[in-house]
């Protein structure tokens, strides 16, 4: 069976159950953007996986999502200022027992040599070196070596950062992430709007798909919404638990 492309997922009937993406892999089970934290939300049942990029001192592109390391690892300072020999010596924490893992945060390279080009990807981008043409074509050329271009989203908060790579890359897709527009009306194939939108605006979900857009609500938690998302034909469903998602979905 072919990857599934984020083509095929902007033309499924909105009657169609949702796809499921996981939100830093299974991320309420196991430390969030870890292998391991992929590894079960495919097991799970999750169909897209979404992560957080970010550049170490030495050009590598991790995943990570918060600046530093304090959060979600034992060990402490920014991304940006460490080389990734460094990042390697540290271990991820477990989000439900606070105690560290066996698994240092891994690189994009690493996620893509993991699921061999086959498994949907949302990647956000994190810095602010993704403007920069020169390390977004880093990215880009990443892709490219395992032929993600059509099973790859690109999304931010950052137009910006958007913008930088529909100039260098225009067949790539990409998409906005917002907490505050009601409109579908940015200039990507992919919008995010934070989940309470949706109910502000009740027709943003069809008016997006006239427009050929794919939308995807900010909500990590999203079970006890799902009767609203599926009446509103929601076509992807962000979530930090795949298998309970997915229960509940059955149930709708």
């Amino acid at each position: 069976m072919s990857p599934l492309t984020w083509q095929a997922v902007a033309r499924r009937d909105p009657r169609s159950p949702p796809i499921v993406m996981a939100h830093r892999g299974a991320s309420d089970d196991l430390p969030e953007n870890t292998l391991a934290a992929f590894s079960l939300a495919l097991e799970q049942g999750a169909q897209v996986l979404e992560t957080d990029l970010r550049f170490t001192r030495d050009d590598e592109i991790l995943l990570m999502h918060d600046a530093t390391l304090d959060r979600t690892t034992n060990g402490s300072g920014r991304v940006s200022e460490l080389t990734l020999a460094q990042i390697k010596k540290v271990r991820s924490r477990h989000p439900l027992t606070e105690q560290f893992s066996t698994e240092p945060p891994p690189t994009l390279k690493e996620l893509l040599q993991f699921t061999r080009g086959e498994t949907p990807l949302a990647l956000e981008l994190k810095d602010d070196r993704f403007l920069n043409p020169h390390d977004a074509e880093r990215l880009v050329n990443l892709l490219a070596r395992y032929e993600m271009f059509e099973s790859t989203v690109l999304v931010s908060f950052s137009l910006a950062r958007m913008l930088t790579f529909r100039s260098i890359a225009p067949q790539l897709r990409i998409g906005m992430i917002t907490l505050s527009n009601p409109l579908p009306r940015f200039p990507t194939e992919f919008l995010g709007p934070f989940y309470p939108l949706l109910y502000l605006n009740p027709f943003y979900v069809r008016w997006a798909r006239r427009l050929g857009k794919i939308v995807c609500p900010l909500d990590p938690a999203p079970e006890s919404r799902l009767g609203y998302y599926r009446r509103l034909g929601v076509p992807v469903l962000l979530t930090n638990h795949p298998a309970q998602t997915l229960d509940a979905l059955r149930l709708c």
